[in-house]
C-alpha cells in the first residue's frame, strides 16, 4: 500500500533511538523527508536512516526537557524542510515511583517536561498545517495510560492526560484535515522496557529472567513486540491513508491491555 507520504515533512521528537527511531525510519522508508532529534548522536542516526532508506534525513539535538530547545528545534525543522506536515510527540519516561512517594515539585516538574512541552510544540505547529489543510499530529505515550502499571504513579498519570487533551484537540482541528492520534506501546523491546524489567526485578527481588517470563504470560502474543512493528503503524496513522482516522487511541501491544 502506498501510504501517501512522498515528500510530505515531518519531525520526530525524541528519536535517535527506541520507539522515536522505529518511527522516523517508518516515515523515511516512505519517502518522507525527516527531522530526527535527540540529546545525542542526531547526525549520526539521521546518516543511517538515510542511508537504509534513500530519503532525506536531518538531526538535530535538542533536549525535550527545556522548551527553549523544543522551540529552536521547530524553527530549525521548519528552516531545513521548509514547514511541517507530519509531527510526532514523543520522550523518555519519569522515574517509577508509588502514587504517595512523589513531591509536589516532581509532579510540577514532570508535568511540564512530559505534557507541557509537547502541548507548547503541537500548538506551535498545527496552525501552519490548518491552513495547508492537511497535517499529522501523533502523539507516543504508553499503555500504562490506559492499564495503570504498580509504582508509575507518574506516567500513569501524565500520559493519561495526553490522551484527553489529544481527543480535545482532535474536534478542533479535524475540519482543517488535520488529524490527531495517541499511539501506545505496549512490551515493545527496547532499552526503556529493558529499563522498567531490571527495575521490576529488584524491587520484586526475583531474577529478571523470571520476571520477563512472567510479564510473557500476560501477552496474549507470548512475546515482546519489535520496534519496527511499532513503527509501521505508526506511519500508517501519519499517512494519507488514515485521513478519516483521528481522535483515536491506537494501541500495538500483543493483546495486552485487557480494557475493551
Amino acid at each position: 500500500m502506498d501510504l501517501g507520504l512522498k515528500d510530505k515533512r515531518a519531525l520526530v521528537f525524541a528519536s535517535t533511538k527506541g520507539l522515536g527511531r522505529a518511527i522516523a525510519t517508518a516515515l523515511a522508508a516512505e519517502g518522507a523527508q525527516v527531522v530526527v532529534s535527540g540529546r545525542s548522536d542526531t547526525e549520526k542516526v539521521a546518516r543511517e536512516i538515510a542511508a537504509e532508506t534513500g530519503a532525506e534525513v536531518t538531526g538535530f539535538a535538542c533536549d525535550l526537557h527545556e522548551r527553549s530547545q523544543v522551540d529552536a528545534l521547530i524553527d530549525q525543522a521548519e528552516q531545513v524542510m521548509g514547514g511541517i506536515d507530519v509531527l510526532v510527540l514523543n520522550g523518555g519516561g519519569p522515574p517509577p515511583k508509588p502514587a504517595l512517594g512523589v513531591e509536589d515539585s516532581e509532579w510540577t516538574l514532570w508535568f511540564e517536561r512530559m505534557v507541557g512541552n509537547l502541548i507548547h510544540a503541537a500548538t506551535r505547529c498545527l496552525p501552519a498545517m490548518q491552513e495547508r489543510g492537511w497535517g499529522r499530529l501523533l502523539t507516543v505515550a504508553s499503555s500504562a495510560a490506559v492499564q495503570p502499571v504498580p509504582n508509575m504513579a507518574l506516567s500513569n498519570s501524565l500520559r493519561a492526560s495526553l490522551l484527553a487533551w489529544n481527543k480535545t484537540l482532535s474536534s478542533e482541528v479535524a475540519a482543517d484535515g488535520v488529524t490527531c492520534n495517541v499511539i501506545l506501546p505496549g512490551r515493545i523491546d527496547t532499552d526503556r522496557v529493558a529499563q522498567l524489567d531490571a527495575a521490576r526485578s529488584e524491587r520484586e527481588k526475583r531474577p529478571l529472567e523470571e520476571v520477563q517470563k512472567s510479564i510473557l504470560t500476560e501477552i496474549p502474543a507470548r512475546r515482546y513486540g519489535q520496534p519496527k512493528e511499532f513503527g509501521e503503524v505508526a506511519a500508517f496513522l501519519c499517512s494519507e491513508r488514515a485521513s478519516f482516522v483521528t481522535g483515536t487511541t491506537q494501541r500495538v501491544d500483543g493483546g495486552q491491555i485487557r480494557a475493551i
